[in-house]
């Protein structure tokens, strides 16, 4: 079973990041879950966010304390919160930040991709919304869902917000997936 946990700030769509990573794997055939794990923090406080996939049921509905995968939407989290927390040398991280701001970082895997999608995110919507641009990485350095499953997926989430929205969404998630 894939554990993935995604980090990041209140408003940034830390929870909606692993909805459409489960939602990507459920179409891809899977099983999959995904849950929140935050209080009552304020916009801007440091949230994080769960999602399973899986071959077989997932019967845990338990926090994720070794993740196979984690996510980190928000660089500025780095040595202010402990998103590192249980990864091992097989953890696959991927971090929305450029290699060269972070030249000293230390952690026990090997498989960390520096991913600068806030440039993407600007680029596209003219502001800092990165969770669906950062999944474009997260597909094509896990191979865990396919580009294919993830377009499906925001379309089936964003259906509600208009044509435009899910256009530029995977416009971004493409050029990411690409780069």
């Amino acid at each position: 079973m894939e554990q993935i946990r995604v980090h990041g700030r209140g408003g940034q769509g830390v929870v909606t990041a692993a909805e459409l990573i489960a939602i990507a794997a459920y179409n891809s055939g899977k099983y999959s879950q995904a849950f929140p794990n935050f209080g009552v923090e304020r916009s801007g406080a440091p949230i994080q966010s769960y999602a399973r996939i899986s071959d077989s049921e997932i019967i845990t509905h338990e926090q994720i304390y070794k993740p196979t995968v984690l996510i980190i939407q928000d660089a500025s989290l780095i040595g202010h919160v402990n998103i590192f927390d249980g990864h091992d040398k097989n953890t696959i991280i991927i971090i929305n930040a450029n290699k060269k701001d972070y030249p000293n970082l230390k952690l026990k895997t090997k498989k960390i991709y520096f991913t600068p999608v806030t440039e993407t995110a600007l680029e596209i919507f003219g502001k800092n919304i990165v969770n669906t641009i950062i999944l474009g990485a997260f597909a094509r350095y896990t191979g865990l869902i396919s580009l294919e499953s993830l377009e499906k997926a925001v379309k089936e989430k964003f259906k509600g917000k208009g044509e435009e929205i899910i256009k530029k969404n995977i416009s971004a998630i493409e050029k990411i997936y690409e780069k």
